[in-house]
């Protein structure tokens, strides 16, 4: 009697586990909904950043929940892969092993101090180590902060206004920036924004990329006035653009004969190009760099750098104040110097460049066919591809691109399982972490997706 009892008991406890896994697994099955909708209630557009909204494609935004390796999870459990890559930072994949637990282990000591750390110096040589022309840096917490305080010690030092970019480039979302911008700000069809005085953009000026003539006659209509060219020497926010043949070298020498300053942006091109960014491919010495994104492995940081002389102009040395409670971040600085270490440990760079190696090479075959309305532009692990005829060198180029396709080919891929930006303006992404079967399952997944959409 009481061994039925107990029995009774125990069906009747796992009979409510289960009932209670069911309501679970129910309120998860709701909740990408519930989520996507409380985000648009309390965000702007329900979300912390715009291009992922989705809106360009006209679809609601994924919500992820979590990733591992080189797939990404969304709030239904649906696994993709993923080659956004939190736009570039997880160039050892999602979640890698030596960076967690730097990470777990760096925060058991405290999350900041507004104090020095001996990290930071470690994660400063680090960098020094592979970009030479960083002899002195500084580090703050965004992409973003790197290049709007990278302009004010250029102005600074030369003791001039303007600035020259490029049209398509993107180099966050400070004010003199976001001129004829790229990235989200050409994904929501603003290619510049709303809240910037007149006086601010009439310092920044625009040149057109892989034009030298165009920077030419910006320094003789400013002469003596302009501070300096900041450049993303590989494009790769309007989508993948390569500089042509002698242009990012052009461009050093008219800065210098002019007097004024560059600066290379290599947010995304550093430590993914190469270790030591594009300016070792290119073999060039910028005066700044401003780096970002994998320097901490995925956390916010970031960092602007150069020529001694320059860099010791900031305060407190010299007479151009840049300040940052948490520049430096204990968490953020460790998560960066076990992300470095392990793409030097791990033959990261070149491991994600084979892998995109052998994706480019196989739909630049299959692509063929489609020669007069698609093309591809690649540059180690980043790849774009454009639904255009012809070759894709400069803003004018990419703006011929055609989004209804890409929308299309988009929400195919989507659903089959690949994780990309939802931007015809933006590139795509490898890992070390990205295998064989991925590879192939990609290409596979593309075939029929351009197929779908071109024939």
């Amino acid at each position: 009697m009481t061994n039925n009892l107990n029995n009774n008991n125990n069906n009747n406890l796992n009979n409510n586990n289960n009932d209670d896994d069911n309501i679970i697994e129910n309120i998860i099955k709701k909740s990408a909904e519930s989520l996507i909708r409380q985000a648009a209630e309390i965000m702007p557009g329900g979300v912390n950043s715009p291009v992922r909204a989705f809106k360009s494609v006209d679809m609601k935004p994924v919500i992820i929940k979590n990733a591992k390796g080189s797939k990404i999870y969304d709030y239904n459990g649906k696994e993709y892969i993923d080659y956004v890559l939190s736009y570039g930072p997880m160039l050892l994949g999602h979640a890698d092993e030596r960076v967690v637990n730097a990470v777990k282990k760096t925060s058991e000591s405290g999350f900041s101090f507004g104090a020095t750390t001996e990290n930071e110096i470690l994660l400063a040589k680090l960098i020094n180590k592979h970009f030479p022309s960083i002899e002195m840096l500084r580090l703050v917490n965004s992409g973003t902060e790197a290049v709007m305080s990278a302009i004010r010690l250029a102005r600074g030092y030369t003791e001039k206004e303007k600035i020259i970019k490029f049209e398509g480039c993107y180099h966050g979302h400070s004010d003199s920036m976001l001129v004829k911008a790229g990235s989200g700000a050409l994904t929501t069809s603003v290619p510049s924004s709303a809240g910037i005085t007149k006086c601010t953009s009439e310092d920044t000026l625009v040149a057109s990329y892989n034009d030298i003539e165009s920077v030419k006659t910006l320094f003789l209509k400013n002469k003596g006035t302009i501070a300096a060219v900041i450049i993303e020497p590989v494009a790769a926010n309007m989508g993948v653009v390569l500089p042509d043949d002698g242009f990012l070298k052009s461009l050093c020498e008219l800065t210098r004969e002019n007097n004024a300053l560059i600066i290379f942006d290599e947010v995304i091109t550093g430590f993914r190009v190469s270790m030591g960014g594009a300016q070792e491919l290119f073999d060039l010495k910028p005066d700044i760099t401003c780096l970002g994104k994998i320097i901490g492995g995925g956390l916010p940081i970031g960092a602007f750098g150069g020529r001694k002389d320059i860099i010791e102009y900031l305060s407190p040395i010299g007479p151009v104040y840049q300040a940052g409670t948490l520049s430096g971040n204990p968490i953020c600085v460790a998560a960066g110097i076990a992300t470095l270490k392990a793409i030097e440990d791990g033959n990261a760079v070149p491991k994600a460049n084979e892998a995109a190696k052998y994706l480019v090479n196989n739909l630049t075959v299959e692509f063929k066919k489609f020669q007069d309305k698609i093309t591809i532009n690649s540059i180690s692990s980043l790849f774009t591809i454009f639904f255009k005829k012809g070759s894709v060198n400069n803003f004018r180029d990419v703006m011929e691109a055609d989004t209804e396709q890409f929308k299309k080919f988009f929400r195919i891929i989507l659903n089959e399982g690949l994780f990309t930006a939802p931007s015809q303006y933006e590139a795509m992404f490898l890992s070390s972490a990205h295998s064989k079967e991925d590879l192939d399952k990609t290409l596979s997944i593309i075939k029929k997706a351009t197929e779908q959409v071109l024939n």
